[in-house]
């Protein structure tokens, strides 16, 4: 699960602008043409039933086939870059091979080949593999905003020691999901829980803190910090470093449906943060400096994150294989097949380079939108927690694509 803030320039902006290279055709209204008739009428005339309305047009799906794709021309590839994008792309490829890809550009039998090329690409060969077998396009007009986020490590202990109070939930029993189409037809929430047979909203994040789910056994772990363990939450896993030294590894399990609110663009509005401090350390500092109103402000994001125990490699990103550090990427998947490769051309350097789309994030959406994930440690939160970079954004898709989908028919 990618970082859900990135703590100093949420506003979730979308990629704007780009023509729609599919558009709906508009609906034809029928006109009735009413024929006088000579003969003399006995009785009434008949009467003319009305017209039916026309039917309204079929939503058009906001993806990346619909806002429109081009011809890029990418920089040249770092090798370093290349070999860490391809190790992660292998990985990717069970997915691609499986997952119809929502953003409407690729198929499954169009990575075939390209996976098949992946797993036998020699050591050193990554910079032709990709030029080999994948072609470069840009999505609308291809603006790119980047944020960065991490696995943090904070104090952590299974049991409910002293000094340990905050808890570290499992995904509750009574917390249901429905499809977006049924939620839409009831007007419900697409999560949340039953009440006399009906989806209500799940508790919001201070009731919980409140004791809404305590005493139900449903505690995995318990953190020493509030702030740290709310700052997990927004990464969407992380590290307990427990009193033994040990390691327990938590990881995304579910989420209450209620929405999230960037805290650190809050406190930036509200004129909270001086100019240089919007960085997580600067939130972080505000928070302990100010610990009744900083625990109001985190109550106003009113998302909570239900954790699991992850043993193996890690942390998982959405499509369920472990993230690389400084080699995965969140993305919007309506924009972004989940599994294919991304070249960032961006004003921060370290963040230019390949990535490969494997996680998603609640504030990462749009188009040309990416969170890059970087690891665990103290240097790994430090450009996560300070990342905002803009520039360009260049996806890498199987050769042929382009030209497949300007050949498609019109909707």
């Amino acid at each position: 699960m990618a970082g859900l803030d990135s703590f100093q320039a949420k506003s979730l902006a979308r990629g704007a602008g780009g023509r729609r290279r599919f558009s709906n055709l508009s609906l034809l209204v029928p006109v009735l043409v009413a024929l006088a008739s000579c003969a003399q009428q006995v009785g009434p005339p008949a009467a003319v039933p009305p017209s039916a309305p026309p039917a309204a047009p079929a939503a058009v799906p906001a993806n990346a086939a619909t806002l429109g794709v081009a011809p890029a021309v990418p920089p040249p590839l770092d090798p370093a870059s290349a070999e860490r994008a391809l190790a992660a792309f292998r990985l990717s490829c069970p997915a691609l091979l499986r997952r119809a890809d929502s953003s409407g550009l690729t198929r499954p039998e169009d990575w075939k080949p390209v996976c098949g090329a992946a797993a036998a690409a020699a050591p050193g060969t990554a910079a032709d593999f990709f030029a080999t077998w994948l072609e470069p396009v840009q999505v609308g007009p291809g603006d790119a905003f980047v944020t960065g986020y991490f696995e943090p490590e904070i104090a952590g202990s299974r049991e409910h020691l002293p000094g340990f109070d905050v808890p570290v939930y499992r995904k509750p029993p009574d917390l249901v999901e429905q499809d977006a189409a049924a939620a839409e037809a009831s007007g419900t929430p697409r999560r949340g829980r039953l009440e006399n047979g009906v989806v209500v909203p799940y508790f919001e994040r201070s009731q919980i803190e409140d004791g809404a789910l305590a005493n139900q056994g449903l505690e995995i772990a318990w953190a020493a910090d509030p702030i740290e363990f709310f700052f997990l939450q927004i990464q969407g896993s992380g590290r307990l470093r427990l009193p033994d030294g040990a390691v327990m590894r938590i990881g995304y399990a579910g989420q209450n449906g209620r929405e999230y609110v960037g805290i650190g663009k809050l406190m930036k509005d509200r004129g909270l943060l001086e100019p240089g401090h919007t960085t997580m350390q600067g939130i972080v500092a505000w928070l302990r400096e100010n610990p009744e109103a900083g625990r109001a402000i985190m109550r106003e994001n009113k998302s909570y994150i239900f954790f699991q125990e992850l043993t193996g490699p890690g942390p998982l990103g959405a499509l369920g294989v472990a993230v690389t550090p400084s080699g995965s990427v969140a993305a919007d998947p309506a924009y972004v097949p989940l599994g294919a490769p991304v070249l960032l051309q961006l004003d921060r350097p370290e963040a230019s380079g390949l990535w490969i789309a494997q996680d998603t994030g609640g504030a990462i959406r749009g188009a040309n939108r990416f969170d890059t994930f970087w690891g665990a440690g103290e240097e790994a939160a430090r450009i996560a927690g300070g990342m905002t970079g803009r520039g360009k954004a260049i996806l890498l898709l199987p050769k042929g694509t382009l030209a497949r989908l300007r050949a498609a028919p019109k909707p």
